[in-house]
């Protein structure tokens, strides 16, 4: 597939490195030449120093003969722009980020085929993490027969310190798998011989039945939040408040900037708004943050957000969640005196490969913290797996099947599971293995 993407900053970037690692032709047009050079440097694809909505550089980057434009750029307009200017070149499909309501309408009446809202898909996400605190993924499969669990693992957590095969020795009854672990930013695909470690991140498949029994050996506890305080009066921060309030939880929001603030408090009546340092633990105090489920920090600012967190927690708060802007960040700090770290920038990003991801794809779910996609994908009546046992197909390292759907039934496969014409794997893999997933399909 013939990929351009426009803009080269962190969602850019990030997307045409996935994309060019899978192997697909990936063309970036990036308008600062600083900017174009390190990406030429660090990624293996084509960049092209220019403005992404001139015809000009469109027409360099073969824009015509794109089965995808994806514009990311900073700037809305050129967003948009750029997307326009594509589909009168020629371009198959386009994707414009576009966070600006106003421009909403009018991308969609030039023809963007899909519109992402970074901000708004980050508030969503965060009001689903505190819907189950301590749970860090809750995602359904099968019309909700079967549930993708993360969460990160404590020192008394039943599985901590065990290799899975003796796991599966001790766990009997019903049927669950280990799919993934992200440890210290790398994202290890679970095999037999792979021993859960205390701060592991992991990923658990189990038929949703049994999540009570997967929530209790990972250590988790399923506890909605009742009340939220929210550092920071950034839009993202507006959004979150305003869903968290629908949802009932009562929300605190601080800032140190008193316009931001009080422009909040009009426009939020119901939420609880405070003048001052979300970073001062005697104002934490004084505000009882101290009595909250949870803080989200959510300001401007990743020194900001990290530090709130990290104070938020010395004064007693159970769980908190960091926004960066650097999303190499994520993978550092979460689990490490942060439960979760959320980057606007990598949800963009997976909304995006979510719309890559067409044919026999059924779904896709990307992960904060991993470079690993969760693809449900239907094998088709030329699939050379059918008939073929999952330990038979010898996949490779990088990739492993955890759940199958099957007409009305859906299960957690095993070893000897045969795979069958119409069957919708759950395929767990990291972005080298992504195109065997396609072979499977057929």
């Amino acid at each position: 597939m013939r990929i351009v993407v426009i803009g080269a900053g962190a969602v850019g970037s990030h997307l045409a490195e996935r994309l060019s690692r899978e192997g697909q032709d990936v063309i970036v047009i990036e308008s600062n030449a600083a900017r174009a050079e390190e990406v030429q440097a660090e990624i293996d694809c084509l960049v092209i120093n220019g403005n992404g909505a001139s015809h000009e550089a469109l027409a360099e980057a073969g824009v015509g003969r794109a089965d995808l434009v994806i514009a990311v750029s900073s700037s809305d307009a050129v967003n948009v722009l750029a997307a326009h200017a594509a589909g009168r070149l020629g371009s198959a499909r386009r994707i414009a980020r576009v966070e600006d309501p106003q421009l909403r309408d009018e991308a969609m009446a030039l023809g963007v085929d899909l519109l992402i809202d970074p901000v708004e898909s980050t508030a969503r996400e965060l009001v689903l993490l505190l819907r189950q605190r301590g749970v860090s993924e809750l995602i359904e499969f099968a019309d909700g027969r079967l549930d993708l669990i993360g969460g990160f693992i404590s020192a008394d957590a039943p599985v901590a310190g065990l290799t899975l095969a003796q796991l599966r020795d001790l766990v009997t009854g019903w049927s669950w798998i280990v799919v993934a672990i992200v440890r210290e930013g790398e994202t290890i695909i679970a095999r037999g011989s792979t021993r859960v470690q205390v701060g592991d991140h992991v990923l658990f498949m189990a038929e949703t039945d049994k999540a009570e029994e997967a929530f209790a050996l990972l250590g988790l506890h399923e506890e909605p939040a009742q009340k939220v305080t929210i550092l920071g009066a950034t839009r993202l921060a507006e959004r979150t408040a305003i869903k968290l309030l629908e949802e009932g939880i009562q929300t605190l929001l601080i800032d140190r900037e008193p316009e931001r603030i009080h422009d909040l408090a009009a426009k939020i009546p119901g939420a609880i708004a405070v003048v001052g340092d979300p970073t001062d633990p005697k104002l934490l105090r004084s505000e009882g943050v101290d009595t909250s489920d949870a803080v989200l920090a959510l300001t401007g600012w990743d020194e900001v957000n990290i530090l709130g967190c990290l104070v938020a927690k010395a004064v007693g708060v159970p769980t908190a969640v960091a926004r960066l802007h650097r999303h190499d960040l994520v993978r550092l700090i979460t689990g490490i005196g942060i439960d979760a770290g959320v980057s606007a920038r990598l949800t963009a990003a997976g909304e995006i490969l979510r719309y890559v991801r067409r044919g026999r794809v059924h779904s896709v779910v990307t992960f904060q913290d991993s470079d690993a996609e969760a693809i449900e994908v239907e094998v088709s009546a030329t699939s050379p797996a059918i008939g073929q046992t999952l330990r038979n197909l010898h996949f490779p390292h990088e990739l492993i099947v955890g759940g199958v759907i099957r007409g009305d039934e859906a299960f957690v496969p095993r070893g000897d599971t045969e795979i069958a014409i119409g069957d919708r794997l759950i395929v767990i893999a990291l972005p080298e293995a992504v195109h065997k997933v396609e072979q499977i399909s057929g």
